[in-house]
């Protein structure tokens, strides 16, 4: 009985005898689909691939934080955002000017991580950098719902980092009184100052270690998957009763055993 090798799915033959009978039209196909057990089965057998590669993408992550990145230090400041009292007959109800003021701290944010401040503050502190540098290690948001924004700048030098966040309130405090003179000022004030860093906010070696772990078992599991379906071997008479729909008549033991003997078994379900 001659035998015809049709491609599955996983890239194995598929063997339909010719001339044999079909009860019915879709009989004769034989679709190789893989089960949920059949694919543990496929991780399990290339276990140790998925191990590796999680391993070394974890550690290669983990090394490149440690040995290559510069630590860095980050240092905090608040500003209030407020409003000097002008004319009690002309100031608007209490809920009105808080919804105003609420708004317009989000401006200020904004105008905080501003050219006119940096040049300020690099100019104060002289210091070597550019402001667009400065702007790259400048962060200001509004704290949501309140007149607080929250200034933070980073740099390998922990004190350096809490001079230049201090000295960015004072210099963004000062900006804000030059260019608002009016009775009804709007005031930013340095609620709190920064303090000295102790540790550094980054680079974080564990978190960039668990992302490479994650990432290297995916691409593990997906490598196990590629080689599974350009692997043409059988494995076992099961599966290849199951792929073709034919019986196994027998197996060819295999010899080359350290002790001689042969390895394998010899079956017939013919």
């Amino acid at each position: 009985m001659t035998l015809i090798p049709r491609t599955g799915v996983n890239g194995k033959g598929i063997a339909n005898p010719t001339g044999a009978g079909t009860g019915s039209a879709g009989s004769d196909r034989h679709e190789d689909v893989l089960s949920f057990k059949e694919l543990l089965q496929v991780v399990r057998r290339r276990l140790w691939l998925v191990v590796l590669l999680a391993l070394l993408m974890s550690g290669a992550a983990m090394a490149y934080s440690l040995l290559l990145q510069t630590p860095k230090y980050e240092a905090t400041i608040k500003i209030l955002v407020g409003q000097a009292s002008g004319n009690p007959e002309t100031r608007s109800s209490l809920g009105d000017e808080v919804q105003g003021l609420l708004q317009l701290t989000g401006t200020m944010a904004e105008a905080v991580d501003t050219r006119s401040v940096a040049d300020r503050v690099i100019t104060e502190l002289n210091l070597a950098t550019t402001p667009q540098e400065f702007s790259l290690n400048l962060s200001a948001q509004q704290i949501p719902e309140t007149q607080f924004i929250e200034v933070t700048y980073a740099d390998p030098n922990p004190a350096q980092a809490q001079q230049i966040a201090n000295t960015t309130g004072d210099e963004f405090s000062q900006k804000v009184s030059e260019v608002s003179p009016s009775a009804n000022a709007v005031t930013a004030t340095v609620w709190e100052r920064a303090q000295l860093p102790e540790t550094p906010s980054s680079p974080q070696p564990l978190l960039y270690g668990l992302l490479a772990l994650s990432f290297g078992a995916m691409l593990g599991v997906s490598l196990a998957f590629l080689l599974e379906y350009l692997d043409d071997s059988w494995r076992s008479a099961e599966e290849v009763e199951k792929v073709s729909g034919l019986f196994v008549l027998g197996a060819i033991p295999q010899f080359g055993a350290p002790s001689g003997k042969p390895r394998g078994k010899y079956e017939d379900r013919g």
